[in-house]
């Protein structure tokens, strides 16, 4: 057989010599069958893994370093006794004073321990109890800190066998590559747990530390890791698993408050994820109710409450506020009469739990995000968009609503209101041109989108007051809205703060504004409460305007963060 040709001085490895061996055998081999088999020997991934890891340990056996000796220290000892009968000059008085010091003679010591030291690696002894005709078997050993295993467990509920269900990403069992989804469990440190439930197991794991050694059958395929692409959501729910009875290993669950940014390393079970907190530097995942799983279970106990938002009601609803700019003459109209174009019923359909989003940063010259405000009625959203305005009233602007009402005298078109017809107007409610509209007195009045549109277009921060339950249609890669929802603080500071203040009554068709009542702070209280807990989820900022200067300068902020900061917005905002 010809010599392989390699470099002047150069010896080829193991690995070098079986990847070239099937072409040096070709002129060799006659029939196709055999070449055939060559091939399929020598390209085995297997055995060029183990050409490797021989490899490696022979360089380690070549290169590991060997101390010179072993008793420094008590080298050390009898040279200071040497020296002692000599002359004292001063060398040897310094060299015996650095001798006597403490922290050489620790050094030294340390040396010795490290030294007398076996470092290499030990792998534990075959079983000698092997039956011929036992499955083919791996002995694994690891090595546990206080860290999870990173691995659950499930009883075959045919063979009956105990088998990994599923690997965490990142966890111990992972990082080892030893472990795979499908083997079967025998034996964890010596003790057989054929006739043992998955929960006793998982006991003997929680409480064993140091090494660990695993008798386990391989599954029939084992998979390389999958490269998935990086996914994360935002949680709309908080979830503790020690609260779960359904989550399959309460040790392995992950648990987020609403508002986390989670990446999903995992969706290969369709009930449960897995997934670990964005920026968190242990790689190791953790088991969260996957989207299907958490949908169903909150269809199954959603709430039928609904906000007071009944367009006829003949009470006052704080719920429901003006959500458009009226002229002064037209505040009397403020009654509970506008509406948004689908009913909130619609948007109870949709059960909150993941939204898959993706980092966002405003790029230079780029339109601005829709500024949307909400909150109940006299918790002082319109005084805060009042101070918005009044302190740039280049950068911020409101959109000017839309009525089918005559135009009175001083009046300007696009001014305090769009004039348009009514049969125009209900041919653009057809058409679903109105985030809002409602009806009153035979007239009607909106908010548009082409109105948000054109503030925007101006290179204007947009500020829209909205119910919540329109928000949904405004989520849109268009207006990419930053929704804040202003909170009323607790009820005595309500009766503090808002004693000498007024509220826009609309008991009556006068729309005289009166002082604030007690049933006024319960129900602004009740209604934000309801605000939260039905779409909280969509609100990005909560500012409780306790007081209107400190909101003020909270609000101020966070808008000058939308604009230079980056933020997790919905995914399709930015591959739409």
């Amino acid at each position: 057989m010809p010599a392989l040709a390699t470099g002047a001085g150069h010896e080829p490895g193991l690995y070098e010599l079986l990847a070239a061996l099937p072409s040096q055998l070709q002129p060799h081999v006659s029939r196709p069958e055999d070449n055939a088999f060559l091939q399929d020997m020598f390209g085995e991934r297997s055995l060029h893994s183990l050409v490797k890891i021989h490899e490696r340990l022979q360089h380690y056996e070549e290169s590991k370093p060997i101390p010179v000796l072993d008793s420094a220290a008590s080298l050390a000892r009898e040279l200071s006794e040497e020296l002692e009968g000599k002359s004292a000059n001063g060398e040897i008085k310094e060299l015996l004073t650095l001798l006597e010091k403490t922290h050489v003679k620790s050094l030294l010591s340390v040396h010795d321990t490290v030294a007398q030291k076996s470092y290499d690696p030990e792998l534990p002894p075959l079983p000698e109890d092997i039956d011929d005709d036992e499955d083919s078997v791996k002995i694994i050993r690891l090595v546990k800190n206080k860290e999870p295993l990173g691995a659950t467990i499930r009883r075959d509920e045919h063979t009956g066998a105990i088998l990994v269900a599923r690997i965490m990403r990142g966890g111990a069992a992972d990082r080892s590559g030893l472990i795979h989804v499908g083997d079967e469990l025998k034996e964890v440190n010596g003790i057989p747990v054929d006739d043992k439930k998955p929960e006793e197991i998982i006991r003997i794991l929680a409480q064993s530390q140091g090494a660990i050694t695993f008798k386990v059958v391989p599954g029939v395929k084992e998979e390389g890791p999958t490269k998935e692409p990086k996914v994360f959501v935002k949680a709309f729910f908080d979830y503790d698993p020690k609260e779960d009875k359904a989550i399959p290993c309460k040790e392995a669950g992950l648990a987020f408050k609403k508002g986390s940014i989670l990446q999903i390393m995992s969706q290969d079970d369709a009930t449960w994820w897995q997934a670990k907190h964005e920026g968190d530097a242990n790689p190791r995942a953790g088991l969260i109710p996957s989207k299907q799983f958490q949908e169903r279970r909150f269809a199954l106990r959603r709430p039928i409450a609904t906000l007071p938002f009944q367009r006829t009601s003949s009470r006052r609803s704080s719920g429901f506020r003006r959500s458009f700019r009226l002229s002064r003459r037209d505040k009397k109209t403020n009654k509970s009469m506008y509406e948004c174009k689908k009913s909130e019923m619609y948007d109870m359909a949709d059960v909150p739990t993941y939204e898959e989003v993706t980092p966002y940063r405003r790029q230079s010259g780029a339109k601005h995000r829709l500024v949307v405000l909400v909150g109940p009625t006299g918790v002082g959203m319109n005084e805060l968009k009042r101070k918005l305005l009044i302190s740039d009233p280049q950068h911020f602007s409101v959109t000017i609503p839309h009525t089918s009402r005559a135009k009175r005298n001083q009046e300007n078109d696009g001014v305090e209101y769009h004039f348009i017809s009514k049969h125009l107007f209900e041919t653009d409610i057809h058409n679903n041109k109105f985030i809002e509209y409602g009806e009153y007195k035979g007239n009607y009045y909106g908010t548009s989108l082409d109105s948000i549109r054109s503030v925007l277009s101006k290179n204007k921060v947009c500020l829209l007051d909205v119910q919540p339950h329109t928000i949904k249609h405004l989520r849109t890669a268009e207006f990419k809205p930053f929704v804040v929802f202003v909170k009323p603080p607790t009820l005595e500071r309500l009766r503090e703060t808002r004693k000498n203040a007024k509220i826009i009554s609309g008991k009556d068709d006068k729309g005289t504004a009166k002082p604030f009542m007690e049933e006024d702070f319960q129900e602004m209280l009740s209604t934000a409460q309801t605000m939260e807990t039905q779409y909280g989820h969509l609100f990005e900022k909560v500012i409780v305007n306790d007081d209107l200067s400190a909101a003020f300068s909270e609000l101020r902020l966070a808008l000058k963060k939308v604009e230079t900061d980056t933020h997790w917005v919905p995914v399709s905002w930015t591959h739409s």
